[in-house]
């Protein structure tokens, strides 16, 4: 599947929230989510596991600022196996990182809209722009999300390039001590 999307870091958490209750967005609820992120040679593989959702996640995207194209694939096991397929993926591949947050979900046609707090990193609002019709129309699903980074406000100095498990990497590696 593709994907057109963003993140970025926000100060005003509620206010979006509002805002996608205003535009009639279908609120899903809130889903605490540890994704461990394993080690694999190219792309991102994660196991989500979560009260809403749970799902195997093999995605490449860019790392660049603005909205980029992702392409993923989603393996959703069933959640009392989710235990077993993460021992059996850290055994054989190992486990990069973990990342643990709650996340308020929200749907707008094609567009899935996540408020989150990220466990050391702070609030941050992703939208992504899903290829339904899997046209391949990027442009179209480009201006689909730069037109909800205008209603919400977001500054391009707030967007993040990678993801989560890379943010609290570097913050890791920052915060080691210095031999």
């Amino acid at each position: 599947m593709l994907n057109v999307e963003i993140k970025a870091r926000t100060q005003q958490p509620d206010q979006i929230k509002s805002i996608l209750e205003n535009l009639g967005a279908d609120y899903k609820g809130i889903d605490h989510q540890i994704d461990t992120y394993f080690i694999v040679p190219d792309g991102r593989l994660k196991l989500r596991q979560g009260n809403i959702e749970n799902s195997l996640i093999f995605y490449q995207r860019p790392d660049q600022t603005g909205p980029k194209a992702s392409s993923f694939l989603l393996y959703h096991p069933e959640s009392e196996n989710s235990d077993r397929l993460k021992e059996l993926l850290s055994t054989a591949l190992g486990q990069k990182i973990v990342v643990d947050k709650h996340r308020a979900i929200y749907f707008l046609e094609n567009v899935k809209f996540h408020v989150d707090q990220v466990v050391g990193l702070g609030n941050f609002v992703e939208i992504e722009v899903m290829d339904k019709e899997e046209n391949g129309e990027i442009t179209i699903l480009e201006k689909q999300c730069k037109k909800y980074m205008d209603i919400f406000g977001i500054d391009p100095s707030d967007l993040i390039n990678g993801s989560y498990s890379d943010l609290l990497k570097n913050k890791n590696s920052d915060n080691a001590p210095s031999l």
